[in-house]
């Protein structure tokens, strides 16, 4: 991956540098900036716009990295021993990465009680200065009942992996019920049967969860050939402000990138330029954790995006691309305040949110399970993203007078072809192109590629993709 290797190389331990602000200027907006405070219904032109033109501070004012000093690494693994362990599934593993690196910062490790309850009724946390900040989802560790009885009266316990190796030890825990049954009401709106996050890590799992202060002996790797994308905030705010960056502006995706994909960030970019500020940094941001079985996995997602990049679809000096650590919960309106509020940390003040975000069709009805609409309507309004820029997704579909991805005219319907991602991915299957201009020729061979080496079925199952 020439292209996207050349950003960064991820250090061992990752350390945080602040950013020099730069003064404000004032500018007439050519489009519709959003007003916070007022539903998505009312956002209305303004006059005169405020430009901050300096990276966004991280929630709580600072970044928080939970890693051990390497001087104090031998008697952290000591004490690991010594400790009663809890062993971490893989998408246990991916929440420490995210906590570890600062992701949800303020929070300092897995959510005790009034932190998980603050999550589940307010969408927010309270901070000892009075002041909130957004988190919608909660950050939490189950245990069952054998292992809440090891913990015994231990005040820390150590976290090992899938090998029994150690990976972060949690300090002044509290142990406090599981409400399964209203933690996925709350998150996803229903209890439906077939919610793909819910099956996988909530109704298996324990029916306690223990909350507490990480420390993390090691930095998470994952030796997929992935990890020197896997940039943390820091790193990714030390690499904006080697580009000189004056704005950051984060598209998440788990797809695929598509011409109207490509068209949509570039706009912005220029939109941005026309706002007044001198070098707007597109963060393109996969999501890098757990995903339902039939999405394309990460490798070949990442091997896709290279090919967009090598293409000149998107412009390398202008783009950086990293992984995001999440595990994803399709949990729509829900889920994409915790997609935003991460990209603050990571320095990004303008986000970008498209159809349905982080939506799906209901698992028992032929439906969607969210409304499209309402996610961009939430971000606008949700309480700890005020100092968020949102905006909004512009309906791009391929122009079949023009022969390539444009913008929506609802004056001329007739002359657009809306490919859904169903569509595309029966053509992938079936070793079809799609209409010239849909997506670049060598991002469409990977997908092609990609559906060509599934391993076949076996009794009605998921085919197993074959990495890249």
């Amino acid at each position: 991956m020439t292209v996207m290797a050349s950003l960064y190389l991820k250090s061992s331990t990752p350390t945080f540098h602040s950013l020099p602000k730069i003064s404000k200027t004032h500018v007439s907006p050519p489009f519709n900036a959003p007003l916070r405070r007022h539903p998505a219904s009312k956002i209305r032109r303004l006059a005169v716009v405020h430009i901050s033109a300096s990276l966004i501070d991280p929630d709580g004012g600072k970044l928080v990295q939970l890693f051990v000093p390497e001087s104090e690494k031998d008697s952290k693994l000591k004490q690991a021993a010594s400790l009663p362990k809890i062993r971490l599934s893989m998408i246990d593993l991916q929440w420490v990465h995210v906590l570890s690196e600062g992701w949800a910062s303020p929070l300092k490790g897995f959510m005790r009680e009034s932190q998980f309850l603050q999550t589940l009724h307010f969408n927010s946390l309270r901070l000892e200065d009075g002041s909130f900040v957004n988190m919608s989802l909660p950050i939490v560790l189950a245990i069952d009942d054998d292992q809440k009885s090891r913990v015994g009266s231990f005040t820390s316990v150590a976290l090992v992996d899938a090998k029994d190796h150690p990976v972060a030890i949690l300090n002044d825990i509290e142990i406090y019920k599981h409400n399964k049954e209203e933690r996925i009401a709350r998150a996803w709106g229903t209890t439906a049967h077939g919610l793909p996050y819910v099956d996988e890590a909530i109704t298996e799992s324990g029916n306690w969860l223990i909350g507490g202060d990480l420390e993390v002996i090691h930095p998470i790797q994952y030796n997929d050939g992935l990890d020197r994308f896997r940039l943390s905030p820091a790193q990714l705010r030390d690499e904006f402000e080697r580009r000189n960056a004056d704005a950051v502006f984060a598209f998440q995706l788990r797809n695929p990138v598509h011409n109207g994909h490509a068209l949509l960030m570039t706009d912005t970019r220029r939109r941005l330029l026309e706002m007044g500020y001198k070098n707007p940094i597109l963060l393109l941001h996969p999501l890098g954790g757990y995903t339902k079985a039939d999405d394309v996995p990460l490798s070949w997602r990442m091997k896709q995006h290279e090919k967009v990049l090598e293409d000149g679809i998107l412009d390398p000096e202008t783009t950086v691309v990293s992984i995001f650590p999440s595990p994803m919960h399709y949990a729509g309106p829900t889920e994409v305040q915790w997609h935003a509020k991460a990209r603050i940390n990571a320095g990004a003040n303008f986000y970008i949110v498209g159809r349905d975000p982080a939506g799906m069709g209901h698992p028992t009805e032929k439906r969607d399970l969210y409304d499209a609409d309402h996610g961009k309507k939430v971000l606008s309004m949700a309480p700890g993203l005020e100092k968020l820029n949102i905006l909004p997704f512009k309906v791009a579909a391929y122009d079949k007078t023009q022969g390539k991805m444009a913008f929506f005219d609802p004056s001329r319907a007739q002359d657009f072809l809306f490919i859904s991602g169903t569509k595309m991915r029966t053509l992938a299957k079936n070793k079809e192109d799609p209409p010239d201009g849909f997506m670049c020729p060598g991002g469409w061979q990977v997908l092609v590629e990609y559906y060509d080496r599934l391993a076949p079925s076996e009794n009605g199952a998921l085919p197993v993709p074959v990495p890249a």
